[in-house]
């Protein structure tokens, strides 16, 4: 999973300090492994979106490089992790 955060974003700080502590000790996290990107870096040839990323945090599951889904901003750990399990379904 691609997380695209940018300085000063108090959402990805709420994000990290709720679920990104424990991240990658779940079975989602070792589903889809978290790689963090910052939103004013090119992105890396190897991932394929199917549209730019605008908000941050953004969260863009990946399968083989392409996307697969989304989760756009963080309005809390409830969201998040009722979103992703729907995503990785």
């Amino acid at each position: 999973m691609l997380m695209f955060e940018q300085d000063a974003c108090p959402w990805c700080e709420a994000w990290r300090r709720e679920v990104g502590v424990v991240y990658d000790k779940t079975p989602e996290g070792r589903l889809a492994p978290l790689v963090v990107l910052d939103i004013a870096d090119p992105l890396p040839e190897k991932y394929s979106l199917d549209y730019n990323i605008v908000y941050t945090p953004t969260f863009v599951v990946v399968e083989d490089g392409s996307e697969v889904g989304r989760i756009e901003g963080y309005p809390g750990e409830g969201f998040f992790w009722a979103r992703l399990e729907k995503i990785l379904e």
